[in-house]
């Protein structure tokens, strides 16, 4: 009797040895996890998506894949997030375009952005720079935002603008300043903001809104920052006023660049992967990486997704004055 319990123990023992043995290789993350990012490589987007793909992978000790789904102004590639299973081993890392405009611009989604997904976390925000290249002949000087406004409107045919795509904040951006100062310009739309950089440096364009990623060319005199698109002068730009200080007092633009999932993923997972995200700003090299590409937030899930509903509702109103319609 006594050998027939000890071997229940020992059998009950060796259950639960199993047990927590099955348990522990079920814990997350169990396999390489994929950030998929809707912009092009070397985009604002990637650079900040692989900077925290490389401290998640050091933090969580697991692969972390950084693959490319351009398009569709991000649509791509969060349709493919809407689609995989929400274990937290896809991460959707998107700038608020995808988010927060598309759903006002065009008529059919392949997503909802406020049902179909789970915030994890906002990273950073940063605003739109408008900048021309010094260079190119505008048939006159230009030294501020007023010049420009002044030649687009005695340019026959309007001016030329670059964006990172057809509904893409560079786009709607530049758009609610043509309305707001009256202007008809002309739409040249990229795959990514770094392709209208070029062709900007390259004379193809006249102007563009870009992300702070732009300030190197603006350092080396290459192109020439007019003025930038949030309420408040940019930390690394104090002498280049705001559009509001320009001569459009309530002007005001920013994106923020943040990390999804799939809707569903359970909380734990979430909170796994914020807290190891958010812990990118205590790490030195990270941070300054992130630093030179906005101001860092950290959102929390609940307070991110509070953002969202936010945003979706100013973007409206700005959109009514910008007046962009897509299909």
């Amino acid at each position: 009797m006594m050998e027939s319990s000890t071997r229940r123990s020992v059998l009950a023992l060796g259950l639960a040895l199993a047990a927590g043995k099955g348990a522990a290789q079920a814990a997350y993350p169990s396999r390489p996890i994929r950030f998929l990012v809707g912009f092009a490589p070397g985009s604002a987007t990637d650079t900040i998506a692989r900077v925290i793909a490389n401290h998640v992978a050091n933090r969580l000790g697991q692969t972390v894949l950084v693959e490319n789904r351009p398009g569709a102004n991000g649509m791509l590639a969060a349709a493919e997030v809407v689609k995989a299973a929400a274990d937290g081993h896809t991460v959707y890392f998107t700038s608020s375009s995808t988010i927060t405009v598309n759903p006002l611009l065009y008529k059919k989604m392949p997503y909802d952005p406020t049902k179909d997904f789970q915030p994890v976390t906002l990273v950073l925000s940063a605003p739109f720079i408008l900048v021309i290249n010094p260079d190119k002949n505008l048939g006159a000087p230009v030294s501020n935002l007023a010049d420009l406004v002044r030649i687009a409107k005695s340019t026959t045919g309007g001016l030329t603008y670059g964006s990172a795509g057809l509904g893409n904040l560079t786009h709607f951006t530049m758009e609610l300043l043509s309305r707001e100062a009256g202007l008809k310009l002309v739409h040249v739309p990229y795959k990514a903001a770094t392709q209208a950089q070029a062709a900007l440096l390259a004379k193809e364009i006249d102007m563009e809104f870009d992300t702070p990623g732009v300030l190197p060319q603006v350092t080396a005199g290459k192109l020439k920052a007019l003025a930038v698109s949030t309420a408040q002068r940019w930390r690394d730009l104090p002498d280049v006023p705001t559009v509001s200080e320009s001569g459009y007092p309530g002007f005001e633009t920013a994106f923020w660049l943040g990390a999804l999932m799939p809707a569903g993923t359970p909380p734990s997972i979430v909170k796994t992967m914020h807290d190891a995200i958010a812990s990118a700003g205590d790490d030195a090299a990270a941070r300054t990486a992130l630093m030179r590409q906005g101001n860092l937030h950290m959102l929390n899930p609940e307070q991110f997704a509070a953002r969202i509903k936010k945003e979706l509702v100013i973007n409206a109103e700005i959109n009514r004055r910008a007046n962009v319609q897509l299909d």
